[in-house]
């Protein structure tokens, strides 16, 4: 049964909402990750595309929540010209659904999916993302009380 018609006066967040808790997590990323990013979009859409789940192989769209597209910092050549913009994308439909199983807070989990796309833009592994994030966790913990 999903959330919505468990408790119908509760709306599902929005693709806005969801960019909103995108953009307050950034004040949060680590500041090393912040220098470069100033031409990476950060994209909110419902699902991936048919063409991102076939080249991924996913079995549902609800198993990948965010995804980088481009080429990572440390994979270009210095007068390469990109032929696109460099993208995040959050999907909201899965991010929701993984909110819902898990009980997990939306804000973390959106910070989450950004902190961890953040660093395929830098062309990161899984351990050094991971090791960002608990930065990231620590850094917010002792901040000063004051985020919504």
């Amino acid at each position: 049964m999903c959330a919505q018609s468990a408790r119908p006066d509760i709306l599902a967040p929005t693709a806005d909402h969801v960019a909103a808790l995108a953009e307050d997590a950034l004040s949060s990323v680590p500041e090393k990750l912040l220098k470069p990013i100033a031409g990476l979009a950060i994209l909110v859409e419902e699902f991936p595309d048919d063409e991102t789940c076939e080249a991924m192989d996913l079995e549902t769209p609800f198993d990948l929540l965010g995804l980088y597209q481009g080429v990572p910092l440390g994979h270009r050549s210095s007068g390469e010209t990109p032929a696109d913009l460099d993208r995040i994308f959050l999907y909201r439909r899965p991010i929701l659904d993984y909110w819902v199983e898990t009980g997990e807070d939306l804000y973390h989990v959106v910070r989450h999916v950004l902190i961890h796309e953040i660093g395929h833009h830098y062309g990161y592994s899984d351990d050094e993302m991971e090791e960002l994030e608990r930065q990231a966790e620590e850094d917010e913990a002792n901040a000063p009380v004051g985020r919504a």
